[in-house]
Protein backbone atom coordinates (compact mmCIF):
# COMPACT_ATOMS: atom_id res chain seq x y z
CA UNK A 1 0.00 0.00 0.00
CA UNK A 2 1.40 3.36 -0.80
CA UNK A 3 0.54 6.75 0.24
CA UNK A 4 0.58 10.12 -2.04
CA UNK A 5 -1.17 13.39 -2.46
CA UNK A 6 -4.34 12.81 -3.89
CA UNK A 7 -3.36 13.99 -7.74
CA UNK A 8 0.28 14.67 -7.68
CA UNK A 9 3.40 12.97 -6.37
CA UNK A 10 5.17 16.24 -5.94
CA UNK A 11 4.12 19.10 -3.27
CA UNK A 12 3.90 23.05 -4.09
CA UNK A 13 6.75 23.60 -1.69
CA UNK A 14 9.17 21.56 0.18
CA UNK A 15 7.60 20.12 3.74
CA UNK A 16 8.65 20.74 6.83
CA UNK A 17 12.11 18.67 7.38
CA UNK A 18 12.80 15.92 9.03
CA UNK A 19 12.27 15.48 13.51
CA UNK A 20 15.26 16.73 15.45
CA UNK A 21 17.72 15.09 16.88
CA UNK A 22 17.87 11.47 18.44
CA UNK A 23 16.59 13.13 21.52
CA UNK A 24 13.50 14.50 19.96
CA UNK A 25 13.42 11.41 17.84
CA UNK A 26 12.91 9.10 21.16
CA UNK A 27 10.42 11.69 22.84
CA UNK A 28 8.58 11.58 19.71
CA UNK A 29 8.80 7.92 18.74
CA UNK A 30 7.34 6.93 22.58
CA UNK A 31 4.59 8.30 21.47
CA UNK A 32 3.78 7.34 18.08
CA UNK A 33 4.24 4.11 19.52
CA UNK A 34 2.02 4.30 21.98
CA UNK A 35 -0.22 5.40 19.02
CA UNK A 36 0.84 2.93 16.92
CA UNK A 37 -0.29 0.04 19.25
CA UNK A 38 -3.68 1.45 19.95
CA UNK A 39 -4.39 1.74 16.50
CA UNK A 40 -2.83 -1.85 15.39
CA UNK A 41 -4.36 -3.34 18.58
CA UNK A 42 -2.81 -5.53 21.37
CA UNK A 43 -1.37 -7.80 18.62
CA UNK A 44 0.09 -5.97 16.52
CA UNK A 45 0.33 -6.71 12.28
CA UNK A 46 3.39 -8.43 11.08
CA UNK A 47 4.28 -5.14 8.84
CA UNK A 48 7.72 -5.20 6.17
CA UNK A 49 8.47 -2.47 4.10
CA UNK A 50 10.02 -3.11 0.17
CA UNK A 51 12.41 -0.53 -1.85
CA UNK A 52 12.00 -0.37 -5.24
CA UNK A 53 15.85 0.83 -5.79
CA UNK A 54 16.79 -0.85 -9.64
CA UNK A 55 15.74 2.52 -11.63
CA UNK A 56 19.02 4.01 -13.58
CA UNK A 57 17.76 7.71 -12.90
CA UNK A 58 17.31 8.98 -16.45
CA UNK A 59 15.11 11.91 -15.65
CA UNK A 60 17.88 13.27 -12.88
CA UNK A 61 20.83 13.83 -15.92
CA UNK A 62 23.55 11.93 -14.06
CA UNK A 63 25.42 8.47 -14.96
CA UNK A 64 25.00 7.59 -11.33
CA UNK A 65 21.42 6.11 -10.58
CA UNK A 66 19.88 8.69 -8.53
CA UNK A 67 19.31 6.41 -5.14
CA UNK A 68 23.26 6.39 -5.12
CA UNK A 69 23.39 10.06 -5.28
CA UNK A 70 25.65 11.88 -2.60
CA UNK A 71 24.06 14.28 -0.44
CA UNK A 72 26.51 15.71 2.07
CA UNK A 73 28.92 12.81 0.91
CA UNK A 74 26.59 10.20 1.47
CA UNK A 75 23.73 7.84 -0.90
CA UNK A 76 20.39 9.25 -0.82
CA UNK A 77 19.11 5.60 -0.38
CA UNK A 78 20.93 5.26 2.84
CA UNK A 79 18.79 8.25 4.29
CA UNK A 80 15.64 6.99 3.18
CA UNK A 81 16.63 3.61 5.18
CA UNK A 82 17.45 5.44 8.33
CA UNK A 83 13.86 7.03 7.95
CA UNK A 84 12.41 3.61 7.91
CA UNK A 85 14.86 1.97 10.53
CA UNK A 86 13.41 4.44 13.03
CA UNK A 87 9.83 2.49 12.55
CA UNK A 88 9.98 -0.17 15.55
CA UNK A 89 7.55 -1.91 14.07
CA UNK A 90 8.85 -2.44 10.47
CA UNK A 91 10.32 -5.84 11.03
CA UNK A 92 12.10 -6.06 7.60
CA UNK A 93 13.36 -4.06 5.02
CA UNK A 94 13.71 -5.27 1.57
CA UNK A 95 15.56 -3.07 -0.74
CA UNK A 96 15.04 -4.56 -5.03
CA UNK A 97 18.54 -3.45 -6.56
CA UNK A 98 20.04 -4.44 -9.75
CA UNK A 99 23.10 -7.01 -9.92
CA UNK A 100 25.50 -4.38 -10.78
CA UNK A 101 24.60 -2.38 -7.78
CA UNK A 102 24.37 -5.13 -5.71
CA UNK A 103 27.75 -5.05 -4.03
CA UNK A 104 27.27 -1.25 -4.06
CA UNK A 105 24.30 -1.79 -1.73
CA UNK A 106 26.04 -3.81 0.21
CA UNK A 107 29.08 -1.58 1.01
CA UNK A 108 25.84 1.35 2.02
CA UNK A 109 24.32 -1.42 4.50
CA UNK A 110 27.97 -2.04 5.90
CA UNK A 111 29.22 1.56 5.63
CA UNK A 112 26.48 2.99 7.75
CA UNK A 113 25.34 0.26 9.60
CA UNK A 114 21.71 0.01 8.27
CA UNK A 115 19.79 -2.99 10.43
CA UNK A 116 17.20 -5.37 9.10
CA UNK A 117 17.68 -4.86 5.97
CA UNK A 118 17.28 -7.79 3.25
CA UNK A 119 18.65 -7.48 -0.39
CA UNK A 120 16.56 -9.07 -3.59
CA UNK A 121 17.79 -8.45 -7.55
CA UNK A 122 15.34 -6.52 -9.51
CA UNK A 123 13.66 -7.59 -12.49
CA UNK A 124 13.33 -5.63 -16.00
CA UNK A 125 10.43 -3.32 -15.04
CA UNK A 126 9.84 -1.43 -11.85
CA UNK A 127 6.71 -3.79 -11.55
CA UNK A 128 8.78 -6.93 -12.13
CA UNK A 129 11.48 -5.77 -8.94
CA UNK A 130 8.11 -4.99 -6.55
CA UNK A 131 7.11 -8.66 -7.24
CA UNK A 132 10.50 -9.78 -6.46
CA UNK A 133 10.05 -8.07 -3.50
CA UNK A 134 6.84 -9.55 -2.63
CA UNK A 135 7.98 -12.95 -3.43
CA UNK A 136 11.39 -12.88 -1.06
CA UNK A 137 8.85 -11.77 1.59
CA UNK A 138 6.01 -14.90 0.61
CA UNK A 139 8.62 -17.73 0.72
CA UNK A 140 8.74 -19.60 3.14
CA UNK A 141 12.46 -20.94 3.09
CA UNK A 142 14.68 -23.30 5.44
CA UNK A 143 16.85 -20.66 7.22
CA UNK A 144 15.61 -17.44 5.55
CA UNK A 145 15.81 -14.63 8.13
CA UNK A 146 12.77 -13.33 6.82
CA UNK A 147 9.34 -13.26 8.31
CA UNK A 148 5.89 -13.65 6.34
CA UNK A 149 3.92 -10.12 6.90
CA UNK A 150 0.39 -9.24 6.65
CA UNK A 151 0.88 -5.79 5.02
CA UNK A 152 3.60 -4.86 3.11
CA UNK A 153 4.59 -1.32 2.62
CA UNK A 154 6.07 -0.06 -0.87
CA UNK A 155 8.05 3.14 -0.55
CA UNK A 156 10.02 4.90 -3.37
CA UNK A 157 13.49 4.28 -2.54
CA UNK A 158 14.03 8.27 -3.32
CA UNK A 159 11.57 9.51 -1.13
CA UNK A 160 14.20 9.98 1.99
CA UNK A 161 11.81 12.55 4.37
CA UNK A 162 8.94 9.63 5.02
CA UNK A 163 7.49 9.80 8.82
CA UNK A 164 6.58 7.74 10.78
CA UNK A 165 3.25 8.94 11.19
CA UNK A 166 2.24 8.61 7.76
CA UNK A 167 3.50 5.13 7.39
CA UNK A 168 0.94 4.23 10.49
CA UNK A 169 -1.81 5.81 8.72
CA UNK A 170 -0.67 3.21 5.51
CA UNK A 171 -0.96 0.08 7.94
CA UNK A 172 -3.73 1.51 9.64
CA UNK A 173 -5.71 2.13 6.34
CA UNK A 174 -4.75 -1.17 5.02
CA UNK A 175 -5.95 -3.18 8.20
CA UNK A 176 -9.22 -0.54 8.43
CA UNK A 177 -10.77 0.34 5.24
CA UNK A 178 -11.88 -0.61 2.14
CA UNK A 179 -11.27 0.65 -1.30
CA UNK A 180 -13.20 2.88 -3.42
CA UNK A 181 -13.84 4.24 -7.27
CA UNK A 182 -12.71 7.60 -6.24
CA UNK A 183 -9.69 6.61 -4.32
CA UNK A 184 -8.39 4.99 -7.57
CA UNK A 185 -9.16 8.05 -9.92
CA UNK A 186 -5.66 9.35 -8.13
CA UNK A 187 -4.39 5.99 -7.43
CA UNK A 188 -0.62 4.84 -8.07
CA UNK A 189 0.57 1.85 -9.48
CA UNK A 190 0.65 -0.10 -6.71
CA UNK A 191 -3.09 0.42 -6.03
CA UNK A 192 -4.35 -0.32 -9.50
CA UNK A 193 -1.78 -3.57 -9.57
CA UNK A 194 -3.44 -4.17 -5.75
CA UNK A 195 -6.79 -4.35 -7.06
CA UNK A 196 -5.95 -6.00 -10.34
CA UNK A 197 -4.16 -9.22 -9.23
CA UNK A 198 -4.40 -9.47 -5.80
CA UNK A 199 -7.82 -9.38 -5.67
CA UNK A 200 -7.31 -7.35 -2.61
CA UNK A 201 -9.23 -3.83 -1.95
CA UNK A 202 -7.43 -0.91 -1.56
CA UNK A 203 -7.40 2.55 -0.03
CA UNK A 204 -5.68 5.70 -1.14
CA UNK A 205 -4.21 7.81 2.02
CA UNK A 206 -3.47 11.44 1.64
CA UNK A 207 0.18 11.96 2.51
CA UNK A 208 2.48 15.06 3.86
CA UNK A 209 4.13 17.51 2.14
CA UNK A 210 7.69 16.42 2.88
CA UNK A 211 6.62 13.28 1.44
CA UNK A 212 8.41 14.41 -1.72
CA UNK A 213 10.56 12.47 -4.60
CA UNK A 214 13.97 13.08 -5.56
CA UNK A 215 13.42 12.90 -9.97
CA UNK A 216 15.53 15.97 -11.04
CA UNK A 217 18.89 17.45 -9.82
CA UNK A 218 17.64 20.29 -8.62
CA UNK A 219 15.79 18.34 -6.10
CA UNK A 220 19.23 16.84 -4.83
CA UNK A 221 20.01 20.39 -3.60
CA UNK A 222 16.82 20.57 -1.95
CA UNK A 223 17.41 17.47 -0.11
CA UNK A 224 20.49 18.39 0.96
CA UNK A 225 19.06 21.62 2.17
CA UNK A 226 16.76 20.27 4.18
CA UNK A 227 19.30 17.66 5.61
CA UNK A 228 21.48 20.59 6.67
CA UNK A 229 18.54 22.83 8.02
CA UNK A 230 17.98 19.41 10.31
CA UNK A 231 20.88 19.00 11.54
CA UNK A 232 21.93 22.24 12.11
CA UNK A 233 19.57 23.01 15.14
CA UNK A 234 21.83 22.78 18.19
CA UNK A 235 25.15 23.47 18.44
CA UNK A 236 27.97 22.94 21.61
CA UNK A 237 30.10 25.42 22.55
CA UNK A 238 32.71 23.95 24.38
CA UNK A 239 34.05 26.56 27.07
CA UNK A 240 37.95 27.93 28.16
CA UNK A 241 37.79 27.15 31.98
CA UNK A 242 40.46 29.33 33.11
CA UNK A 243 38.68 32.40 35.39
CA UNK A 244 40.35 34.97 33.38
CA UNK A 245 38.88 33.29 29.97
CA UNK A 246 35.00 32.65 31.42
CA UNK A 247 33.78 35.97 30.43
CA UNK A 248 35.21 36.04 26.28
CA UNK A 249 33.84 32.20 26.51
CA UNK A 250 30.53 33.38 27.67
CA UNK A 251 30.15 36.70 25.82
CA UNK A 252 30.38 34.18 22.79
CA UNK A 253 27.67 31.95 23.56
CA UNK A 254 25.35 35.00 24.06
CA UNK A 255 26.80 35.85 20.23
CA UNK A 256 25.65 32.77 18.74
CA UNK A 257 22.47 32.48 20.70
CA UNK A 258 21.46 35.65 18.97
CA UNK A 259 23.42 35.13 15.78
CA UNK A 260 21.86 31.50 15.21
CA UNK A 261 18.44 32.27 15.67
CA UNK A 262 15.96 29.29 16.79
CA UNK A 263 19.38 27.25 17.30
CA UNK A 264 19.89 25.48 20.54
CA UNK A 265 23.38 26.80 21.84
CA UNK A 266 24.29 24.61 25.11
CA UNK A 267 28.41 24.72 26.70
CA UNK A 268 30.20 22.47 28.21
CA UNK A 269 34.06 23.06 29.98
CA UNK A 270 36.01 20.09 28.14
CA UNK A 271 37.92 19.42 31.51
CA UNK A 272 34.44 18.13 33.11
CA UNK A 273 33.51 16.41 29.90
CA UNK A 274 31.22 13.46 31.23
CA UNK A 275 27.58 12.72 31.25
CA UNK A 276 26.76 15.97 30.09
CA UNK A 277 28.82 16.32 26.86
CA UNK A 278 28.40 12.53 26.20
CA UNK A 279 24.35 13.54 26.64
CA UNK A 280 24.83 16.03 23.74
CA UNK A 281 26.60 13.44 21.86
CA UNK A 282 23.95 10.84 22.61
CA UNK A 283 21.17 13.64 21.42
CA UNK A 284 22.93 13.73 18.36
CA UNK A 285 24.55 17.82 18.51
CA UNK A 286 26.45 17.48 15.02
CA UNK A 287 27.94 21.12 15.20
CA UNK A 288 31.09 21.74 18.30
CA UNK A 289 32.66 25.08 18.86
CA UNK A 290 35.62 25.04 20.69
CA UNK A 291 36.94 27.87 22.29
CA UNK A 292 40.71 28.55 22.67
CA UNK A 293 41.36 32.42 24.50
CA UNK A 294 44.77 33.95 24.15
CA UNK A 295 46.55 30.15 22.77
CA UNK A 296 47.04 29.15 19.59
CA UNK A 297 47.74 25.68 21.12
CA UNK A 298 45.17 23.09 19.58
CA UNK A 299 45.61 20.79 22.36
CA UNK A 300 41.95 21.08 23.73
CA UNK A 301 40.71 20.58 20.14
CA UNK A 302 42.19 17.46 19.89
CA UNK A 303 40.97 16.25 23.17
CA UNK A 304 37.35 17.08 21.63
CA UNK A 305 37.95 15.37 18.06
CA UNK A 306 38.91 12.08 20.47
CA UNK A 307 36.24 12.00 21.90
CA UNK A 308 34.08 12.55 18.92
CA UNK A 309 35.66 9.65 17.63
CA UNK A 310 35.04 7.06 19.76
CA UNK A 311 31.41 8.48 20.12
CA UNK A 312 31.32 7.37 16.88
CA UNK A 313 28.51 10.13 16.10
CA UNK A 314 29.82 11.20 12.61
CA UNK A 315 28.66 7.81 11.00
CA UNK A 316 25.47 9.34 9.28
CA UNK A 317 26.16 12.86 9.15
CA UNK A 318 29.26 15.37 8.63
CA UNK A 319 29.74 16.90 12.36
CA UNK A 320 31.46 20.60 11.98
CA UNK A 321 34.05 21.58 14.87
CA UNK A 322 35.26 25.32 14.76
CA UNK A 323 38.67 25.54 17.05
CA UNK A 324 38.07 29.13 17.84
CA UNK A 325 41.20 31.30 19.35
CA UNK A 326 41.54 34.50 20.81
CA UNK A 327 44.90 36.56 19.90
CA UNK A 328 45.26 40.74 20.68
CA UNK A 329 46.81 41.30 17.22
CA UNK A 330 48.54 44.25 19.18
CA UNK A 331 50.28 42.44 21.55
CA UNK A 332 51.05 39.77 19.21
CA UNK A 333 51.48 39.79 15.58
CA UNK A 334 49.29 37.20 13.78
CA UNK A 335 52.36 35.60 12.24
CA UNK A 336 54.02 35.09 15.04
CA UNK A 337 51.13 32.47 15.97
CA UNK A 338 50.33 31.15 12.95
CA UNK A 339 52.36 28.41 12.37
CA UNK A 340 50.97 26.39 15.72
CA UNK A 341 47.33 27.33 14.43
CA UNK A 342 48.27 26.11 10.55
CA UNK A 343 48.40 22.48 12.50
CA UNK A 344 45.14 22.10 11.72
CA UNK A 345 45.33 21.29 8.40
CA UNK A 346 46.85 18.28 8.89
CA UNK A 347 44.21 17.51 12.06
CA UNK A 348 41.46 18.57 9.70
CA UNK A 349 42.98 15.83 6.47
CA UNK A 350 42.92 12.84 9.46
CA UNK A 351 39.81 13.21 10.84
CA UNK A 352 37.58 14.51 7.68
CA UNK A 353 38.61 10.51 6.70
CA UNK A 354 35.51 9.91 9.48
CA UNK A 355 33.32 12.38 8.68
CA UNK A 356 34.18 15.66 10.66
CA UNK A 357 34.79 19.03 9.65
CA UNK A 358 37.04 21.10 11.20
CA UNK A 359 38.12 24.29 10.54
CA UNK A 360 39.87 26.95 12.53
CA UNK A 361 38.88 30.34 12.97
CA UNK A 362 41.29 33.20 14.79
CA UNK A 363 39.15 36.15 16.09
CA UNK A 364 40.90 39.74 17.08
CA UNK A 365 41.06 40.19 20.95
CA UNK A 366 41.25 43.86 21.21
CA UNK A 367 40.91 45.56 24.68
CA UNK A 368 38.10 47.60 24.15
CA UNK A 369 34.75 46.11 25.06
CA UNK A 370 32.57 47.77 22.68
CA UNK A 371 35.87 46.65 19.69
CA UNK A 372 35.70 43.11 21.30
CA UNK A 373 31.82 42.89 20.73
CA UNK A 374 32.04 43.49 17.02
CA UNK A 375 34.75 40.86 16.70
CA UNK A 376 32.87 38.40 18.43
CA UNK A 377 29.80 38.99 16.24
CA UNK A 378 31.95 38.88 13.33
CA UNK A 379 33.25 35.15 14.64
CA UNK A 380 29.77 34.20 15.48
CA UNK A 381 28.85 35.41 11.90
CA UNK A 382 31.68 33.14 10.73
CA UNK A 383 30.37 30.50 12.56
CA UNK A 384 27.07 30.22 11.69
CA UNK A 385 28.04 30.09 8.43
CA UNK A 386 30.28 27.14 8.55
CA UNK A 387 27.53 25.30 10.24
CA UNK A 388 24.61 26.10 7.75
CA UNK A 389 26.50 25.60 5.03
CA UNK A 390 28.03 23.12 5.44
CA UNK A 391 30.84 23.49 3.04
CA UNK A 392 33.40 20.53 2.72
CA UNK A 393 35.54 23.01 0.66
CA UNK A 394 36.36 24.76 3.91
CA UNK A 395 37.45 21.84 5.86
CA UNK A 396 41.38 22.46 7.11
CA UNK A 397 40.96 26.14 7.01
CA UNK A 398 41.85 28.91 8.92
CA UNK A 399 39.59 32.02 8.76
CA UNK A 400 40.31 35.21 10.50
CA UNK A 401 37.10 37.41 11.78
Amino acid sequence: MEAGPPGSSRPTELGPCLSGQRGADQAASASLQSAARAQLGRHPLAVAAVLPAGGCGERMGVPTPKQFCPILERPLISYTLQALERVFWIKDIVVVVTGENMEVMKSIIQKYQHKRISLVEAGVTRHRSIFNGLKALAEDQLNCKLSKPEIVIIHDAVRPFVEEDILLKVVTAAKEHGCSDYDLEFGTECLQLALKYCCTKAKLVEGSPDLWKVTYKRDLYAAESIVKERISQEVCVITDTKEDNKHVSHLLEEVLKSELNHVKVTSEALCHAGRDLQQIILDQCYNFVCVNVMTSDLQETQKLLSILEESHLSILYPVVVVSVHFLDFKLVPPSQKMENLMQIREFAKEVKKRNIWLCGLLISYPQDEQKLQESLRQGAIIIASLIKERNSGLVGQLLIA
